[in-house]
């Protein structure tokens, strides 16, 4: 059964590099992000261990805890480390689950039949504090992801759950974000003190509050 927004994020038990975790007591009040790869030792996802490894102090400051998987074991990710450094020139930063039945991927429907029917898609889960799924993104085996677009969309999720705004197309941190329909004038003028311009009566852009 698939896992969809607004979902609580299913919990388990798991053994992984850093040792056994649960998985909600392992994030505790931070948010996260669930990944998985399709398999160790394969090129795509060397690189995006690496990279993900690289920007492990990004998501630190943003108070998100990383955590990967693929149906292989603890001990071939731990094998597999080592490529990680030797050809990314990073260590990887962050637990790895081993999931070799399937408990997990299966929990989280990332297998997808069509697309083959033993290995894990790319799936990305963004959890918040509150254990629920913010967002999900699905990539074929092929296609690697991109981390400067899982960093944004969090600076997003993070922003508008603290605030009454939307953030527009191609947002990044620092621009201008739109007033949620649902919050009067009346009631922006308290919220929104930089003011805002309104392009149209339901499109109201306003400097991004929390800066």
């Amino acid at each position: 059964m698939a896992v969809r927004l607004g979902d609580t994020a299913p919990d388990f038990t798991a053994d992984t590099t850093d040792g056994k975790i649960n998985f909600h007591e392992w994030l505790g009040d931070s948010w996260g992000i669930l990944f998985s790869h399709p398999k160790d030792y394969t090129p795509v996802c060397t690189t995006e261990l690496g990279a993900f490894s690289k920007a492990k102090p990004e998501f630190d400051k943003r108070n998100t805890k990383l955590i990967g998987l693929s149906v292989d074991s603890v001990e071939s990710h731990k094998g597999w480390a080592g490529d990680i450094k030797e050809t990314q020139g990073s260590a990887l930063s962050f637990p790895l689950i081993g999931d070799e039945d399937r408990k997990v991927a299966d929990l989280y429907d990332m297998i997808h039949p069509n697309a083959d029917n033993t290995l894990t898609v790319r799936s990305v889960f963004i959890i918040g504090p509150d254990k629920k799924i913010k967002l999900t993104l699905t990539y074929p085996a092929s296609t690697g992801r991109n981390v400067d677009e899982i960093i944004r969309v969090l600076d997003s999720l993070q922003l508008t759950a603290d605030y009454s705004v939307a953030t527009p197309v191609n947002w990044k941190e620092g621009e201008d974000v739109i007033i949620a329909p649902a919050v009067s004038d009346e009631d922006a003028k308290g919220r929104f003190p930089k003011g805002w311009k309104a392009l149209k009566p339901y499109l109201r852009v306003t400097p991004q509050p929390n800066r």
